[in-house]
């Protein structure tokens, strides 16, 4: 076969060749889409059927509540923004009454300034700190879930509700506190996240915070949330038998020695920079 023959023969096969490879594209394109639309099929009918089923578990609530004469719409709330999120809720129900008044008992609602509570969810903590004696209007309230911002807006018209993330108190803090807060509540689930978001969260706190002002923070573990500091002093309360599941309230300040070595040490690095400036 001559030359030009060869070169008419490999022009060809490379056309066959190319045809087929485009061929199984788009093939396999339309096999792709298929798959998605499938997929999408599939997702669509399951968050229908989960849907569907949320509402008929509603329905039996409500009936359940009617015929019983009681109302258990807080921790039906909580059950399903748990189930729907449960790295972001962290608990099943509410925290109980003697959980939230222990939280509250560490507030002085003598001490001026606005007290900030993180994850407030239904508000049973809240409805703590007001018997406690804490104006709502000092109350700035910092939920993560819409639905438990429109619930807490309708039972604390007065206090702050702000929607957002609390591992971001800088940026959400930062134009709506005009004073040092009087106190942070947290019932944030500190676990799900790395020890250096749990001490970033707590030293922002304490920017935001009075001198001495407590962080107060429950958790259902035997063992503190936030680690060992040596800027962080800590207490803990009593184990609380009557809160399901058994829970300790932790109590978290700013060690004043650090703050006192903190300003020596600014003083001493002023002193230094006009000293050389002098020079």
């Amino acid at each position: 076969m001559s030359l030009p023959a060869l070169e008419l023969l490999e022009k060809k096969i490379e056309r066959q060749i190319r045809f087929q490879i485009r061929l199984l594209e788009l093939k396999r394109g339309a096999l792709g889409r298929k798959i998605e639309r499938e997929f999408e099929t599939h997702r669509r009918r399951i968050e229908q059927k989960f849907e569907n089923g949320k509402k008929r578990f509603e329905s039996r609530i409500r009936r359940f509540e009617e015929k019983n004469g009681i109302r258990i719409d807080d921790e039906f709330r909580f059950f399903r923004s748990w189930v729907e999120k449960p790295l972001a809720i962290g608990a099943v129900t509410p925290s109980g009454k003697a959980l939230a008044r222990t939280m509250a008992s560490y507030i002085d609602p003598n001490i001026s300034g606005p007290v900030v509570e993180l994850g407030p969810g239904t508000g049973p903590v809240t409805a703590a700190l007001v018997a406690q004696g804490v104006e709502p209007a000092r109350l700035v309230l910092v939920e993560y879930d819409p639905t438990f911002c429109r619930l807490l807006r309708q039972r604390y018209p007065s206090a702050t509700v702000l929607q957002g993330d609390a591992y971001g108190l800088n940026r959400l803090l930062g134009g709506v506190l005009r004073e040092p807060a009087a106190a942070v509540v947290s019932g944030l689930p500190l676990f799900t996240k790395p020890i250096k978001n749990r001490l970033r969260l707590l030293h922002e706190a304490f920017s935001l915070m009075a001198p001495c002002a407590p962080f107060v923070q429950f958790t259902y573990a035997a063992y503190s949330p936030i680690p060992r500091a040596l800027d962080i002093t800590a207490q803990a309360s009593e184990r609380i038998w009557a809160n399901i599941p058994p829970a300790r309230v932790w109590v978290y300040r700013r060690d004043q020695r650090s703050e006192v070595r903190d300003q020596v040490s600014e003083v001493g690095r002023s002193a230094s920079h006009r000293f050389h400036s002098d020079l």
